[in-house]
């Protein structure tokens, strides 16, 4: 039996990435997955490779279960239409996976505002909005996880001088990530009178070679050395949302302290581990 039999899981931004990862060893672990995201077919996306289609024949090749649900995310009725999707195909919804998320690597200068309302619709409003509507399921029963997920970006470059100042635009980013964590926690505390439900946030300890962050120019290649294999994150969401709520609950952290410090790794590096994390994952 898989840690997540019987359980239905929705996973935001699975056509690719970190998302795929998750959505793929979900499915393994028992659950049935619906596989959310705005690039249904391959070739769909005019930069980045990967799809809802692909995700999916994945998952049914290994013997799992899963659909997909094209779905905007910024949209508050296209968000309680995924919900609905997953309700009506499978009943109600024990797992939400918050991993959709944008940005336009662009100085504060030129970045264009429609843009920047965009990339926290996607990477704030749309977490709010879909945990909202899957509490409708988790409070009944008080049992259910969500998990954020966070980045690295949250941690903030602290106060000047600055030695380094070769920016990447990541200002927007960073400002989006650190509200996610805050609203985690926030979150986790209102909801924790029901004991069973889980809120968690949880970011790589060091940077995923995924199709994104390749096309960024974060890492050199899906092969790069530096980079952590994305099975890692898609573990510690796994582990998030599998552990009982008294244990996690409220959890800030990172891929790889959290598989360290409950077993899953023996060793481990990066952020959580050999350096420090965000203040909210301190706290």
């Amino acid at each position: 039996m898989g840690k997540l039999t019987g359980k239905v899981a929705i996973v935001t931004g699975a056509s690719r990435g970190i998302g795929q990862l998750i959505s793929e060893l979900f499915a393994a672990e028992g659950a049935k997955v619906v596989c959310a995201a705005r690039t249904m077919n391959e070739g769909d996306h005019r930069m980045l490779e990967g799809s809802l289609a692909r995700t999916v024949e994945n998952i049914r090749a290994a013997g799992g279960e899963a659909i997909p649900c094209i779905a905007d995310v910024s949209s508050e009725t296209d968000c309680i239409a995924l919900v609905d999707t997953a309700r009506q195909a499978y009943g109600g919804v024990d797992i939400l996976v918050n991993n959709a998320a944008l940005n336009y690597y662009l100085p504060t200068e030129t970045y264009p505002t429609s843009r920047w309302m965009r990339c926290f619709a996607v990477n704030v409003h749309a977490p709010f909005m879909l945990s909202k509507e899957v509490l409708k399921d988790f409070i009944p029963k008080r049992a259910g996880a969500i998990v954020n997920i966070s980045s690295g970006s949250a941690i903030g470059p602290g106060r000047g001088p600055y030695e380094d100042q070769t920016v990447r635009g990541g200002v927007m980013y960073g400002a989006t990530k650190a509200a996610l964590e805050r609203m985690t926690q926030g979150l986790a505390q209102e909801v924790a009178h029901y004991e069973g439900i889980t809120v968690a946030a949880v970011s790589p300890s060091r940077v995923v070679p995924t199709p994104g962050t390749v096309h960024f120019k974060l890492v050199t290649g899906m092969d790069d050395p530096k980079g952590e294999p994305p099975i890692l994150m898609a573990r510690a969401a796994l582990l998030l949302a599998s552990e009982g709520a008294a244990k996690v609950n409220g959890r800030v952290t990172y891929s790889q302290q959290i598989l360290k410090e409950f077993g899953w790794i023996e060793d481990g590096d990066g952020r959580g581990v050999t350096m420090r994390g965000s203040g909210y994952s301190e706290i």
